[in-house]
């Protein structure tokens, strides 16, 4: 009897042990489904309609028109709860007296998502779009379509006119899944043949070669990168490419990219008021600096990476196309390499962006102040004063070799953090540059007679006050300063 009580509680503990087992089973999600891909019909634009097919994808692509959170980043804030315009002219002052001349000196402002990127152009100050329809060229997916269609005149026809040529519905549109993606299947495509394509030739890489991580950032290197725009003798706008030539995949080099800029006088896109001097401009460089030699880039991490982690929705697992900066998202995707905390890793990100942004406030006041003391030549010289065309022609080289380095730096959207050991490099550079220009120029105006002062007045307010039709202010309060406290030296 003894042994039949216990053969029975032997059976009841197996069954409740196998039952214990597998209830965790039939309660837990089903493994994550396989991506199926689905045909979008050629020529397909309008995101809503793959949308349809590929609707979690879809959701956090929308959700890049909407507030990031606040607070999280430092220096790019960019478009937070309170739908405030960043002035960068106001947050580095330098910027208004170095850009005065043509529309970024009037109004130059943080981007606010891609969703918002051609409404951003379209709030902006008039005198920004004076370029014509080339400034379309990575704000719509409708831009590689039209200039097959258009030729020359898509680059040199007035803004306007080029944007009525876009379907209403769609006339806002920012980026979207054609720029990134083949209808057929879903794979990553290169679609601006007429820009990128071109710069990968001119560097010798065939984009049929490269793999699936390195599109994973030549998708973003189609519109993350500066270009130039040729101008004919009316200075209208002729053409678009990146400055590339004599470059090579994974190191493309202010060095050779200001090479590039400063042999065409087609390239030179504005007159700069301060020093009169007709000059080339450098955009948003992200790729260039990240490729070029950096930690990441050499670690085989992609734009994707870091920008679009993987997120898990419901079963699936996709790409976040909510793209945006890893402050924003409590570091998680840098998380997926690294071991340190959230609250580590940002420590060190912003250590990186204070060491940058001082550097970079002192090259922008130092290049300023030798941009100053070209303007008090050129008065000297309407008054009669010979100034020392050997010291005044080796100065304005090195001048030039400092703007472009600083702005360089400046208009990089990661505020250094894409390449530290280079941005750091480049803007030692800029402030040595501009520091023996000083020089030079102080022995060009000593020998004129013209007497210097010590510190030199950048009469930033003079810049800075009432710019452009929307008589825009400087707000001082938003200044950015040298986190190390030193930049009463520059």
């Amino acid at each position: 009897m003894a042994l039949r009580k216990k053969r029975v509680w032997f059976v009841i503990g197996v069954a409740l042990a196998l039952a214990y087992l597998l209830i965790p089973y039939g309660c837990a999600p089903g493994k994550p489904e396989m991506v199926k891909t689905v045909t979008i019909p050629d020529g397909t634009i309008d995101p809503e309609l793959w949308g349809k097919a590929y609707p979690e994808e879809y959701e956090t692509w929308k959700k890049t028109e909407q507030p990031e959170p606040a607070g999280k980043s430092k220096y790019k804030r960019g478009f937070d709860a309170d739908h405030l315009t960043y002035d960068k002219l106001a947050e580095y002052p330098y910027m208004a007296l170095l850009f005065n001349g043509w529309g970024f000196g009037v109004e130059y402002n943080e981007p606010k998502g891609h969703a918002r990127m051609l409404r951003d152009q379209l709030d902006v100050d008039a005198s920004r779009l004076k370029s014509g329809g080339v400034c379309l060229s990575c704000k719509t997916p409708y831009a590689p379509q039209m200039q097959k269609e258009l030729g020359v005149d898509y680059y040199s026809k007035p803004y306007k006119e080029i944007l009525a040529k876009i379907p209403e519905k769609n006339r806002e549109l920012g980026v979207a899944c054609i720029d990134c993606h083949d209808n057929k299947d879903m794979g990553l495509k290169l679609s601006r043949g007429f820009t990128l394509g071109a710069a990968l030739k001119a560097i010798n890489v065939d984009e049929k070669n490269l793999t699936r991580q390195e599109k994973r950032t030549a998708v973003c290197a189609q519109c993350h990168v500066t270009y130039a725009i040729p101008k004919d003798k009316e200075m209208h706008s002729v053409g678009l490419f990146f400055p590339w030539q004599g470059s090579k995949w994974g190191g493309i080099t202010i060095e050779n990219i200001i090479k590039v800029l400063r042999s065409d006088d087609s390239y030179k896109e504005w007159k700069q008021n301060v020093t009169g001097f007709k000059l080339a401009f450098i955009r948003h460089p992200e790729f260039e600096l990240f490729s070029n030699n950096s930690v990441h880039w050499k670690a085989g991490a992609s734009c994707a990476d870091c920008h679009m982690p993987y997120t898990r929705v419901g079963v699936k697992k996709i790409s976040d196309h909510r793209v945006m900066s890893p402050l924003k998202n409590d570091m998680k995707a840098c998380m997926q390499c690294h071991t340190e905390s959230a609250a580590w890793l940002k420590e060190q990100v912003t250590a990186i962006q204070d060491r940058t942004v001082g550097l970079q406030i002192r090259a922008g006041n130092a290049t300023a102040a030798l941009a100053k003391l070209f303007e008090t030549a050129h008065k000297a010289q309407a008054e009669g004063k010979v100034i020392d065309k050997a010291l005044y022609d080796k100065a304005k080289d090195y001048y030039e070799q400092a703007f472009y380095r600083s702005l360089f730096i400046g208009a990089e959207n990661s505020v250094g953090f894409h390449n530290p050991t280079e941005a750091m490099r480049v803007l030692g550079d800029s402030v040595a540059f501009a520091a023996k220009g000083e020089g030079l120029m102080r022995q060009a105006l000593c020998r004129a007679g013209v007497p210097v002062p010590v510190t030199i007045d950048l009469e930033l307010s003079k810049y800075l006050e009432n710019r452009g039709s929307k008589k825009i202010k400087w707000d001082k309060a938003v200044e950015f300063k040298d986190p190390s406290g030193v930049q009463d030296l520059f």
